[in-house]
């Protein structure tokens, strides 16, 4: 995800760990932006992975996927099967973000393989005779650091400088867990919101983007208007889905306690 990728309210995505086709299309209909297939937690396989991202438009510049370590070869699937972005979990050094851009780049800036992939994935532009179809696809492409621990924290400037590197992506539940404090997401203040800021600045001084996970609609809507990220992942599946049944069980049964007193 570049700097300047989408302006007004900033991209929102949605993590997904079942292996439904169908997901990506209703959230696309209720106005989510894009995707991360998560396939460091959850159900999810790299078979059912490339599947997905395969059903998703080629236009869709948010389909991206969270692997579950810096393996090139399930990279070099997914980004083939047309993941726009490659999220790279507990990354705590530099040598780890240079290994990242190796796996999601085309040479120079990586070592990823030239093979077949989905018909006219990354379109070279017409206007300038010296583009190239890996050109084209170094730029449509995110490789994207994910920092959650201190130790990242801690080497955050080394990381967000390696070249090549698009964004970061923090994962506020685990850099809490990483200061001893409760596992949760949404922070207004204390050392996860101070490593916001602190990463905010550092993103921005090296035109990287900052993007976080939130499960709170009233939180994410702050931290986009307050600048603090360009874009956030707004819920799970499952825990989107467990919201719903509850709700819907929740007025069922106040229906009919309403209608038992009438």
């Amino acid at each position: 995800m570049k700097q300047s990728a989408l302006g007004g309210r900033g991209p929102v995505l949605y993590h997904q760990s079942v292996p439904s086709f169908s997901l990506p299309e209703w959230a696309a209909a209720a106005g989510y932006d894009g995707v991360v297939l998560d396939l460091q937690h959850g159900e999810l396989g790299l078979e059912a992975a490339c599947g997905i991202l395969r059903s998703i438009p080629r236009d869709n510049a948010y389909a991206y996927a969270r692997v579950g370590s810096l393996d090139p070869s399930p990279i070099l699937r997914l980004l083939d099967s047309g993941a726009r972005g490659i999220v790279a979990p507990t990354v705590e050094s530099r040598s780890q973000a240079e290994a990242l851009v190796a796996a999601v780049k085309y040479p120079p800036l990586g070592n990823r393989s030239l093979g077949p992939s989905r018909p006219a994935l990354y379109p070279v532009d017409a206007d300038d005779p010296g583009d190239s179809y890996t050109a084209a696809g170094n730029r449509a492409v995110s490789a994207v650091a994910q920092i959650e621990t201190r130790a990242g924290l801690d080497r955050a400037e080394e990381i967000i400088a390696t070249e090549g590197l698009d964004s970061v992506y923090i994962g506020p539940a685990d850099l809490a867990v990483s200061f001893g404090l409760p596992g949760r997401g949404d922070w207004e203040d204390g050392p996860v919101r101070e490593a916001m800021a602190h990463l905010r600045e550092v993103t921005t001084a090296h035109g990287v983007t900052l993007g976080i996970y939130s499960g709170r609609p009233d939180h994410t809507a702050a931290l986009l208007a307050d600048g603090l990220v360009d874009y956030v992942a707004l819920g799970i599946d499952l825990v989107l889905l467990n919201r719903a049944f509850a709700d819907t069980i929740a007025a069922l049964e106040s229906a009919r306690s309403t209608g038992s007193t009438s």
